[in-house]
């Protein structure tokens, strides 16, 4: 008979997400691990297989949980050119802006090695420029460009403030957003 499990594996991802976050994905260790979820390794082994598969788990874990944030912000978002900006900026809240252009690049690295997690990394893209096309245009190709141009110039507003910093993230980006929008 199976045992049953006293910690369900998404409270595991999570409480691994973070230590993920703070040591990097080479720095996920089962020790490591082990401690921050308060598991054994043996158990940490049984659920996981290997340390890769482990690390593999929390960073679909992650995408899961950028997969609802996303789902959440599309049903907020007005269906306007100006919602797409809110859609956006609501899955990057400002008290995360800073992890997310240092640590965060260290997940990515990962999850573009991964052929599983580069694969879920594409899927999230097309759902978001999906969401964020119908906001930017009535004719399905022509907001499908212009999506795939708004997700572009987002990241790369997070990655040039990562850089500059003149201001805090959510007016930085907020303003290239919209001022693209006039453009």
């Amino acid at each position: 008979m199976a045992r049953h499990k006293t910690i369900p594996d998404e409270k595991v991802l999570d409480t691994l997400l973070e230590t993920v976050m703070e040591t990097g994905p080479a720095g996920l260790s089962f020790a490591r691990a082990a401690k921050a979820s308060g598991l054994s390794p043996a158990t940490l082994v049984q659920r996981y297989g290997d340390r890769e598969r482990m690390v593999q788990a929390v960073l679909l874990r992650a995408w899961d949980r950028l997969d609802a944030e996303t789902e959440a912000a599309d049903v907020e978002a007005a269906a306007t050119p100006a919602g797409a900006v809110d859609l956006l900026m609501a899955l990057m809240p400002p008290e995360t802006a800073e992890q997310n252009a240092t640590d965060g690049l260290l997940l990515l690295r990962e999850d573009i090695r991964d052929p599983a997690l580069r694969a879920r990394g594409a899927a999230w893209a097309y759902s978001l420029v999906e969401a964020l096309a119908r906001r930017l245009s009535d004719n399905p190709e022509e907001g499908k460009r212009l999506a795939w141009q708004m997700a572009s110039i987002w990241q790369g507003a997070h990655t040039w403030w990562a850089f500059t910093r003149e201001e805090p993230a959510e007016k930085a980006i907020r303003r290239v957003l919209e001022s693209w929008l006039d453009d």
